[in-house]
């Protein structure tokens, strides 16, 4: 089968498209002729090795996908790796039946970041009706979801930053209040200032670097900044416990792999973004398709912040 199998970590150039064995299921595996496969910036850093957690080569990328069994059910499932590729190997207690009314690249977009957003408002940042929630790159996947869900969970404003006009116009379409330019330096006056002269009671901030340090500056009394990421790839500056003490102000991480250890809260989570999207209440967006032979360019895109949304991979392509 096709495939984007590397051998060498690296950045996007590693992506290369191979001819490789098909995966043969072993105890507990079902093998899924994939349809589409999600792309997560974290795939960006598990092909340089940098991510959470370590990988092994040689390796094919992707940890998500959806398409059909070989009785027929379409599925968007959990893979951990190999989803870049024309089929991949999946585990039943983590995949999920996808219901009429939503799509591929809906589902892709809901099974990580979709979820994502939905544990870091209800359980890591605890969002209470009328407090103002800052998301960082609201155009992205993680961020344009948070939006519409903070601002349906009852936030008193929303804020989002962006990198260019057109997406922090993008944001206000979703749902933001006021949208704001990301770029670190002077970042903490212009969350002052978006919200009205204020500190802001949340922040899902996933840059790290500046941008950390800069929102962490405009947190408010009892606020509540959750980490869930580093795509600037570089790290924020240590914080005194006394930093915390003065404020009362909380710092979470977030990572999406600690919430499988709950598979029915997990599941619960994703049901109630399915129905929300049949429904017309939740817009997941799918930025950009790209064939799997075009799997570089699609993480030179996402690094160099050219997308917006959920990003798929075609592997008919």
């Amino acid at each position: 089968m096709r495939a984007i199998q590397i051998t060498e970590f690296g950045g996007p150039e590693v992506l290369k498209i191979s001819e490789v064995a098909e995966p043969v299921p072993g105890d507990g595996q079902v093998l899924i002729t994939v349809d589409r496969a999600g792309i997560n910036y974290a795939d960006t850093h598990q092909v340089e090795n940098s991510y959470l957690s370590k990988a092994e080569l040689p390796m094919i990328p992707g940890g998500e996908v959806v398409g059909r069994t070989a009785d027929g059910r379409r599925v968007v499932a959990l893979t951990g790796s190999g989803g870049y590729a024309e089929k991949a190997l999946i585990h039943p207690m983590r995949a999920w039946d996808v219901p009429e009314g939503v799509t591929d690249g809906q589902a892709l977009a809901l099974i990580v970041q979709g979820t994502t957003a939905w544990y870091m408002l209800k359980h890591s940042s605890h969002l209470q009706a009328g407090e103002s929630v800052l998301v960082h790159a609201g155009a992205g996947g993680v961020g344009h979801l948070s939006i519409q869900l903070a601002k349906l969970w009852g936030a008193g404003r929303v804020i989002a930053t962006a990198s260019s006009e057109e997406k922090r116009q993008q944001t206000v379409e979703l749902g933001a209040d006021v949208a704001i330019d990301g770029t670190p330096e002077g970042l903490k006056d212009r969350i002052l200032e978006a919200n009205g002269g204020k500190p802001v009671d949340i922040v899902l901030e996933m840059v790290g670097g500046p941008t950390f340090d800069e929102s962490f500056a405009a947190l408010a009394s009892f606020g509540r900044l959750v980490t869930f990421g580093a795509a600037g790839r570089e790290a924020a500056k240590p914080i005194e416990p006394a930093r915390l003490m003065k404020g009362s102000k909380t710092i979470a991480g977030f990572w999406l792999v600690d919430c499988f250890r709950d598979p029915q809260r997990f599941s619960a989570a994703l049901a109630e973004l399915f129905d929300l999207t049949a429904g017309g209440t939740l817009r997941p967006i799918v930025g950009a398709e790209y064939a799997l032979s075009d799997a570089a360019t699609a993480h030179e895109d996402m690094r160099a912040r050219k997308t917006v949304g959920k990003l798929l991979l075609d592997p008919t392509r």
